[in-house]
């Protein structure tokens, strides 16, 4: 089980192939799934649920440098856009879920017991 603000293995799949591919030379890279938990965490976590300081995401994740530098970089790059975009568009392709009516979902949800049935039902039931 994964930790509270960490990506599942479902969310960074879904996740992963939106994002830029590594920069070869230079220094080794840190992981992408490290450092999106670290960007995840400091929106999510800290004081009031509002969101915490760059320099308190937690070591686990990398330096908060590293961290602060990727945001920024993914902000200006477009990526954030480009998994929104994506997700929705995922999403968009599943089948809809709200087109099943609430009655095929709960077998007393328009039937006896549920709030107004009499006055829904009470003329059809006379007739």
């Amino acid at each position: 089980m994964g930790r509270r603000y960490e990506l599942s293995e479902v969310g960074w799949e879904a996740l992963s192939r939106y994002l830029p591919s590594a920069v070869t030379g230079g220094r080794p890279r840190v992981d992408d799934r490290r450092v999106l938990n670290g960007i995840v965490w400091k929106i999510r976590a800290g004081p009031g649920r509002a969101g915490a300081a760059w320099r308190d995401v937690p070591a686990r994740y990398g330096s908060w440098q590293s961290i602060y530098t990727r945001f920024r970089r993914w902000a200006l790059d477009g990526t954030f856009e480009r998994m929104l975009a994506g997700v929705q568009a995922d999403a968009d392709a599943l089948p809809d879920r709200r087109a099943v009516s609430a009655s095929a979902r709960h077998p007393r949800a328009n039937g006896p017991g549920s709030p107004g049935w009499e006055e829904r039902w009470s003329e059809r039931l006379e007739t």
